[in-house]
């Protein structure tokens, strides 16, 4: 409902820009934490100028105003039931600067992001959250992030080297610039002055010196980071490290500058198992002090759980689990000498451990991919077993504390009796134990009162006992709302005066992110709990983690993975009107618009394919006599990819202008989810499949796309020699002396993948049948692989065996399940460039990795193939799904557009002679949003080498 606020905003932003629809509303007010509010209006920032904006237009209605861009804070900072700034799409700039030493990033670039563009210099950020996949630098800054090993030396606080800030007056200041003072002094007078008396305030207290200084010797994100009072002298200097840690109640980030850290590139790591906590905690002085970077310490609880995961830990294997604690213990280096160097002095300290427990294997440290792989399964797979495991209805908490050293061991011990005393007995403790920073989660229902107080009297226990212990109560993960009651607590009545202050300075009338860190409410950690609702089993174990969102096609369009599950919650949750409202535009923001490519899965900690679920929503809205079409042509494929072939010949000489005003003015009568738009960005038609010269048995079987039957290769010359991607992969095995198969009637045939995403069940059993059968035959019961020569038709063939399970034929399911899917780039890089002979190589090529290169893990090959052609091979930092999607780029233009916007600003900084991938649609895809002829590495391939 439109009110002052929002037409104020409107006016002044634009409508692009503001959102209020129900839907909208829904899908933003779910972050990871464990609270959820619903926003009045969502501001979508396009810059600083907007922020300032937006903020100048809520404090004059009286209206709080929450910053937020990754969600990905556990701690409730990032959700309002007022003004909500979208900062995750208009800010994602990064600037390397010298050489690397120095990055300047924007609020919404991702960790994972930044360190993709100083990865070339072989530089990293200190601060290295688990998050780093999605959460971004905005909510590094504002939670003051740590990690596992930057501890309080590299993490947020001490690398900062400068700050762009935005006030809730609307001044900017860059703390780093050389007037930084004169500017602040100039433009906030009172500012500026208070935050010099602030300063002298608290240096003159000896017993606030004292806390600050044993508080801050720990991981500590409680409260405002008053260290700054005593680390810096000048006010701008003060401001900007108060800002971090701040979680957006003091101004807005528009940029931030780090100084980098080495990116250690050789490693090695070992797995340590004690009989007892207090053999390992007494192991970490001298791990540490002969230069142990990491120390990631599993209670015994947390190994029981990791001897269930699914990869094997051989130093678990075997190991009857009583009361042990184990130690993952890594050492960095930037030369390989350097670290042969830590490792023989860890090894000298490893030696004359006390409580290890022995193993069939000597401790060792390794630096063998796999081997530290499997080491850090343990660390890392925890948080996925327990969470994914949690009942039904469950919330998934991630507590985060931290104690000096000395009481560590006495803490994980009355942790584990806390939570067992409260009956959280599969609970895990784990954490940082270097810098004795523990974690361990708890699954109370919050649907469930009794659970709810049982919660109450666990939270109010665990106060008691880390402040006992002259500890924090947040390290890592910020004060939030869940700690907001108990700042006072910890650095008691003066220092939280002062900290009330400094926040009146910044905004007197509370308007940015009321009741964070600092609240009169006592109980306001358990006000606004998010009660999870059960919709489908295959998404209610989400914990809205947001994980999955920088991989979204969609993120910048409508919705993403996370917020269509919130979606489905919140329908769920809803009356009949407000699910009504939802539910209008669902279809199109969250159904429609999924490119369902399953990239959300890679990324998911508890493994949800989101994208398979918008494919049942699909297949819900199918009607009798769709599914029935479906099946006619599905039996009937040989003679309707013919008549596309056709259309695809007849559209190539209709002109484009009457072709685009011919489907558009179809798509405005019909449903845009049914009618293609068709421009002039399409090929002719590719050559039939058949080949009947390819019949005799061979060392591989040929499973041709029709994709590229339907869609010929791109801009064919003269000559000819752009032959598209099967004709491309039978010259070189030619070449290479492989013999190859291609069945007989591979005219009817498809991998099924355009029934299966539409939800066409009936169609898709049909040809999983036919296709299975018939590839069984080829392949003679599978002793010879099939190769596809369209990476999503690799991916389509490894879900047919599922298909057949869900249609009860088991029996051929089994069979099928039996034979190798390649693709044939991954062939190619295999078997035949070892046989080939490359007569030139281009100076460049860039490249597009599928959705499917990544399901199948084959960038490897394609990397492989392309570094066979060109000299120079780049994979863009920003590549991604190009959200064509099959058919979903010509049914809606708008989601390739979107989702390919950044990789084609990156690939068109420069020029390439190559610009490559390894399926027609993704190609086609590529070239609209590049203006750039992408093709099939194997045609390029086969043209240097024959």
């Amino acid at each position: 409902m439109s009110t002052a606020l929002t037409t104020d905003l409107r006016l002044r932003l634009g409508d692009d820009q503001v959102a209020d629809r129900p839907l909208d509303l829904a899908r933003m007010a779910h972050d990871a934490s464990h609270y959820l509010l619903q926003p009045r209006v969502v501001v979508t920032a396009r810059d600083g100028g907007d922020v300032a904006e937006a903020v100048r237009l809520a404090a004059r209605h009286g209206v709080p105003v929450t910053f937020r861009s990754g969600g990905t804070s556990l701690s409730g900072q990032a959700q309002t039931d007022g003004v909500l700034i979208d900062t995750r799409r208009g800010f994602r700039g990064v600037e390397v600067l010298d050489a690397g030493a120095r990055v300047r990033c924007q609020p919404g670039a991702t960790v994972r992001a930044v360190n993709a563009a100083l990865a070339p210099y072989g530089r990293a950020l200190g601060p290295d959250p688990a998050s780093e996949v999605a959460c971004t630098i905005g909510g590094v800054v504002a939670n003051n992030s740590s990690g596992m090993s930057c501890g309080t030396t590299a993490n947020t606080y001490r690398t900062l080297a400068g700050l762009e800030v935005v006030l809730l007056s609307g001044t900017r200041i860059d703390t780093a610039a050389p007037d930084a003072d004169e500017r602040l002094r100039a433009a906030e007078p009172e500012l500026f002055e208070g935050l010099q008396r602030l300063r002298d305030r608290v240096r003159g207290n000896p017993d606030s010196v004292r806390r600050i200084t044993h508080q801050f010797s720990m991981k500590n994100t409680m409260g405002y980071g008053v260290n700054a009072f005593l680390d810096f002298d000048t006010p701008a200097e003060i401001l900007a490290h108060l800002m971090v840690g701040s979680e957006g109640t003091l101004g807005f980030i528009l940029s931030a500058t780090f100084n980098t850290v080495p990116n250690y590139a050789h490693l090695a790591t070992t797995l340590l198992v004690f009989d007892r906590i207090d053999h390992a905690t007494a192991a970490l002085p001298g791990l540490v002090a002969a230069g142990a970077a990491t120390a990631e310490l599993m209670d015994a609880a947390s190994l029981r759980v990791a001897q269930s995961l699914a990869t094997v830990v051989p130093a678990l294997v075997g190991l009857d689990v009583a009361e042990h604690t184990a130690l993952l213990v890594e050492a960095r280096s930037e030369e390989p000498a350097e670290l042969a160097g830590t490792v023989a002095g860890l090894s000298r300290i490893v030696a004359g451990l006390g409580g290890l427990t022995p193993l069939p294997k000597p401790y060792a440290f390794s630096t063998d991919a796999t081997e530290r792989a499997q080491a850090w399964v343990v660390r890392k797979g925890l948080y996925t077993a327990v969470a994914g495991a949690r009942p039904p209805g469950s919330t998934a908490l991630l507590e985060d504390v931290v104690v000096p050293m000395p009481a560590l061991t006495g803490t994980v011990g009355e942790i584990q009796a806390l939570c067992v005393r409260h009956g959280y007995d599969d609970a895990v403790i784990f954490g940082h134990a270097k810098d004795a920073n523990l974690h361990f989660m708890i699954n109370p229902d919050l649907r469930d009162p009794a659970q709810v107080e049982t919660y109450v009297r666990f939270s109010d226990e665990l106060v008691d006992l880390v402040l006992a212990a002259d500890g924090s109560l947040k390290a890592e993960h910020g004060t939030g709302r869940i700690m907001a009651p108990f700042v006072e607590r910890q650095f008691g009545a003066e220092l939280y005066r002062v900290m009330r202050e400094l926040k009146a300075l910044f905004d007197p009338e509370g308007v940015l992110n009321p009741g964070v860190i600092i609240t009169e409410d006592a109980q306001l950690h358990l006000r606004d709990l998010k009660l999870p609702e059960l919709v489908d089993e295959a998404v209610d174990r989400c914990v809205e983690c947001g994980y999955c969102e920088p991989v979204c096609p969609s993120r910048d369009l409508t919705t993403t993975p996370r917020q269509r599950i919130a979606l489905m919650r919140e329908m769920a949750a809803a009356d009949p009107g407000r699910r009504a409202a939802i539910e209008a535009d669902f279809g199109y923001d969250a159904v429609e618009t999924c490119a369902a490519d399953s990239l959300c899965l890679l990324n998911c900690p508890v493994s949800i394919d989101t994208g398979k679920v918008m494919k049942g929503f699909r297949k819900e809205a199918q009607t009798p006599v769709s599914q029935k079409v479906a099946l006619t042509l599905a039996n009937n494929w040989a003679t309707t990819v013919k008549g596309l072939r056709l259309g695809m010949g007849a559209a190539s000489v209709i002109p484009a202008p009457v072709l685009s005003a011919v489907t558009d003015v179809a798509r405005r009568v019909l449903p845009t989810d049914l009618i293609p738009r068709v421009g002039d960005d399409l090929p002719g038609p590719g050559a039939p499949r058949r080949s009947p010269e390819r019949s005799a048995p061979g060392e591989v079987v040929l499973f041709a796309s029709c994709l590229n039957e339907i869609f010929g290769p791109a801009d064919p010359p003269p000559q000819g020699s752009r032959m598209g991607a099967w004709r491309a992969f039978l010259a070189l095995c030619d070449r290479a002396g492989v013999g190859v198969h291609v069945p007989e009637d591979i005219a009817g045939l498809c991998c099924g993948t355009v029934w299966r995403s539409k939800g066409l069940t009936d169609g898709l059993a049909a040809m999983a049948q036919r296709t299975a059968s018939a590839l069984l035959r080829a392949t003679r019961e599978g002793e010879v692989p099939v190769v596809t020569d369209a990476s999503s038709c690799t991916h389509g063939l490894h879900e047919v065996a599922s298909d057949l399970e869900k249609v009860g034929l088991h029996e051929l399911a089994q069979r099928f399940s039996t034979v190798r899917i390649v693709d044939s780039v991954a062939y190619a890089a295999e078997h035949l460039l070892p046989h080939l002979t490359v007569r030139s190589r281009i100076p460049s090529a860039v490249l597009h990795p599928t959705c499917s290169d990544r399901h199948a893990g084959d960038l490897p090959h394609l990397l492989a193939v392309a570094r066979a052609c060109a000299e120079d091979v780049v994979v863009p930092g920003a590549a991604g799904c190009c959200g064509f999607a099959g058919d979903r780029g010509m049914l809606h233009p708008e989601l390739t557009a979107s989702a390919s916007h950044l990789e084609a600003a990156e690939v068109g900084e420069r020029r390439y002679d190559a610009y490559l991938s390894s399926n027609r649609t993704c190609e086609l895809g590529m070239s609209r949003a590049t203006g750039r002829t992408y093709r099939h590495a194997l045609e390029l391939l086969a043209e240097l080498t024959g």
